[in-house]
């Protein structure tokens, strides 16, 4: 008797093939020798059925035959793949195979291309087993096999996989095919075209609205000028020049004034020349220290690396698209360089802190880190490692965070300039956190002039810890930091002169490929502070494997365009009249907190904290609700109102150009 492994590709088949020293014959989709038989999957091989599949009259879109929320959903072997879904149907069911070890990614996807193939199959009662592994290697793989669950023990994690993709086709095809039989005359009038579909989903729909929203907010934005004072003071017993500015105190004059913007600076540039000429002529040309203030900080190594950090990293540091990282950190896991790269943990488990030195000697052969990694051997720099913030087993759902396995270093020298690139960039975070923080001192110093507060500050690097890995991120302006060194309370200062510095309030920043990935990961958030992130980690919109995938589709149904040079995100005209038609009907698709709970149930379900049946009630009263609502509502005439606005302000009448018009 045999026992059979079913991979998520051929690449990865291979690897099980060679972990397990399987040397047999090589058929048309499979391997096989005495005791093992190995196949693969090409992807998905099944999909769900279009509606057509349940009643021919489905394929002609009405409002008649919507909302569409079948009993029992059917699925289809998908076209392309028949031949190796023939294939591995009969391998599944062979009377000589007695177990099944499922091999496919480990994460929700993966469990639900192998569940595919087995409902399709009729595979039966035969022992099932699940291989969870983090990385490539034969250790790891061998690992996973010896380790293997059965399969029942994924059934919440199954669950879960089926709704979300009942979820999307619901949404999808009900508030598609609703949008449009509504609204696509009024969109293609506007456009001036024959017809125009509008395609609406769960995640993309949310995605769409956050760039829309933020696009019209830089807008609508309306700049401030403001006017900030400052002084060139030399001390008088030592060589040393330095600016302060000028900030509001309460012994001020201006304290609480209506002149002022925020506390730094004036709303008009008279108020500033005012402020100056009063110190002028009461200052006696000397300012006098009021206090010296010295800080020490301490800035800590970053976290690992997740699938969305490393987006966004990769998209500023690279000018790469989300997807392009994926790729690239998928070809680093089959190459067996790095661990799984679809995860949303930054943190490493218990047991691999345990064993991390292996990762860490494979990298003395990496050239750009070796000396890195030599260190942190030389000196146990790794001890202690798992009662820091880097080792939570309770951070962690599916894979811990990407990180160099350790292995293959030799491999590293094959990849391409930019796919080593990205490797380098895993490895350097990966060793950081085995290098104590950075640690700064930040030195403030306060004067008085006829009354009135300036303040100078220089923060300098004293130890550059783990910056050394990483690169150092220090911009230290050495005149002043000469000129404040040695500085004291109730010095007197020469007032070589005065300036008035001129300043605009900047409009929110436009999304990038990056940031995108983040704000998604952040429940729309973009949010910039490490810590922060962590704490509302969970509540995300899409997942880790999808959400590159998401903003491809946007471009490639050009409601959003990117910019490849600087990886801007900006919406299309039809995007923002997409965005219109979804806000004037089904609002809350483009609530991001919405979505986002979507996807937390789908995890409840996972956890089983909640049934299928539950969450499925939920979903069909959803979907029901929302397309009965946008049947009834008639505001069509409306709608031509605000798509003709649009309109007109992207053919540009009265404004000059405007990036954010440009159509491609």
């Amino acid at each position: 008797m045999k026992s059979l492994f079913i991979a998520e590709k051929p690449s990865v088949a291979s690897e099980f093939a060679k972990a397990l020293k399987v040397s047999g014959k090589k058929y048309d989709g499979y391997i096989e020798d005495e005791d093992h038989v190995i196949t693969w999957c090409v992807g998905h091989l099944v999909t769900m059925s279009y509606p057509e599949a349940y009643d021919a009259a489905l394929k002609k879109w009405s409002m008649s035959s919507i909302p569409f929320i079948p009993e029992n959903f059917k699925y289809q072997i998908i076209p392309q793949v028949k031949k190796q879904f023939e294939t591995v149907k009969g391998l599944l069911t062979r009377h000589d195979v007695e177990k099944i070890y499922v091999c496919t990614d480990s994460g929700r996807e993966g469990e639900y291309i192998y569940r595919l193939v087995d409902m399709m199959a009729k595979v039966g009662d035969k022992p099932k087993y699940r291989v969870w592994i983090d990385s490539q290697t034969e250790e790891e793989i061998n690992r996973g096999i010896r380790e293997a669950r059965p399969l029942s023990d994924y059934d919440n994690l199954s669950a879960s996989a089926f709704l979300r993709a009942k979820e999307d086709y619901l949404m999808g095809i009900n508030f598609s095919r609703v949008l449009s039989l509504k609204y696509g005359p009024v969109v293609a009038g506007a456009l001036k075209k024959d017809f125009a579909v509008i395609s609406a989903g769960r995640v993309m729909t949310c995605v769409l609205g956050m760039v829309v929203r933020r696009e019209r907010e830089i807008r609508d934005f309306v700049k401030t000028t403001f006017f900030k004072v400052s002084a060139e003071l030399e001390r008088e017993k030592e060589e040393g020049v330095f600016d302060a500015e000028w900030k509001v105190s309460e012994e001020s004059r201006y304290f609480a004034s209506s002149k002022l913007y925020k506390d730094v600076g004036f709303n008009k540039r008279e108020d500033a020349e005012a402020l100056i000429k009063e110190l002028s002529e009461n200052s006696n040309g000397t300012a006098t220290v009021k206090n010296v203030s010295s800080k020490k900080e301490t800035k800590n190594p970053p976290l690992l690396y997740n699938l969305a950090e490393l987006q966004n990293d990769c998209s500023r540091l690279f000018k790469i698209n989300p997807d392009e990282t994926l790729k690239i950190a998928q070809e680093l896991y089959e190459k067996k360089l790095t661990t799984y790269p679809r995860t949303d943990a930054r943190v490493l488990s218990s047991a691999v802190a345990k064993e991390i030195t292996k990762n860490i000697s494979g990298l003395t052969k990496f050239g750009t880190v070796s000396s890195f990694a030599d260190e942190i051997l030389k000196n146990k720099m790794y001890n202690g490692i798992e009662k820091t913030k880097y080792v939570n087993d309770k951070q962690i759902t599916d894979h811990y965070a990407i990180i160099p396995t350790g292995q293959g270093a030799g491999a590293a020298s094959g990849l391409k300039p930019l796919s080593l690139k990205v490797y380098e960039l895993i490895c350097r975070r990966f060793l950081s956190v085995f290098y104590p923080a950075a640690q700064y001192k930040r030195l403030t110093v306060t004067a008085d002039i006829a009354g009135e507060t300036f303040s100078a500050g220089i923060k300098t690097l004293e130890k550059e810890g783990y910056l050394k890995v990483t690169g150092l991120d220090k911009k230290e302006d050495l005149k002043s930091e000469n000129a404040l060194s040695s500085i004291k309370k109730g010095e007197s200062l020469r007032i070589k002169g005065f300036e008035i510095k001129e300043g605009e309030t900047s409009p929110p920043k436009r999304y990038t490929s990056g940031s995108m990935i983040l704000a998604m990961e952040n429940a729309g958030k973009l949010i910039e502070d490490e810590e922060l992130r962590e704490q509302i980690k969970g509540s995300g919109i899409g997942t880790s494997a999808t959400r590159a995938e998401i903003l491809k589709k946007l471009f490639n149904i050009k409601y959003l365009r990117l910019n490849e040079k600087t990886q801007v995100i900006y919406p299309t005209m039809f995007g923002e009249m997409v965005n219109d038609v979804v806000a004037a009907s089904i609002r809350s698709l483009l609530n991001p907190e919405l979505t986002a709970s979507w996807e937390k149930g789908l995890s409840y379900v996972a956890e089983g904290s909640i049934s299928s049946d539950e969450y499925m009630q939920k979903l069909s009263d959803f979907v029901k609700g929302k397309t009965y609502a946008v049947k009834s509502i008639h505001n069509e005439y409306q709608m031509r109102q605000y798509l003709g606005r649009i309109k007109e302000y992207y053919s540009g009448a009265g404004k000059g150009s405007d990036n954010s018009r440009k159509e491609e």
